[in-house]
């Protein structure tokens, strides 16, 4: 099977763990896919992640968070930039996310950055999605 769209898929099954209410999620890792768990991790909308080795592809392992009322740590996740209409931004272009409560994830020449540092490093690029 083909995916088209492995970031939709990403959050779409995110999505469904927390609505589920599941303690982990596994998705086949691809480094982009880390490079976004970095990312949540980093900014505290996931507990933690681990990349599990098999063959012929591997698995990547995501702990979701939730508050002690069981609340899930990400309320929202949008696909901003898409396979059929990319969306790119300049560096003064990026807003913050939702007054600086939620996250932009930006892939640039540097990385995949978030909003925050994608404005203070000056560099735009392609807005892949938006958390919070």
């Amino acid at each position: 099977m083909s995916m088209t769209d492995p970031i939709a898929d990403l959050l779409t099954r995110i999505r469904n763990a927390q609505i589920a209410k599941h303690d982990r999620l596994d998705i086949p890792v691809s480094k982009l896919k880390v490079e976004i768990a970095k990312l949540l991790k980093d900014e505290g909308f996931i507990k933690n992640f681990r990349e599990i080795a098999a063959e012929p592809q591997g698995t990547l392992r995501i702990f979701l968070r939730y508050s002690a009322e069981g609340v899930p740590a990400i309320s929202y996740l949008q696909r901003v930039s898409k396979p059929g209409r990319r969306v790119y931004r300049k560096a003064d272009e990026i807003q913050p996310v939702r007054n600086g409560l939620g996250i932009g994830i930006v892939s640039t020449s540097q990385g995949l950055l978030t909003d925050a540092q994608a404005r203070e490093r000056r560099v735009g690029g392609e807005l892949l999605c938006q958390i919070w």
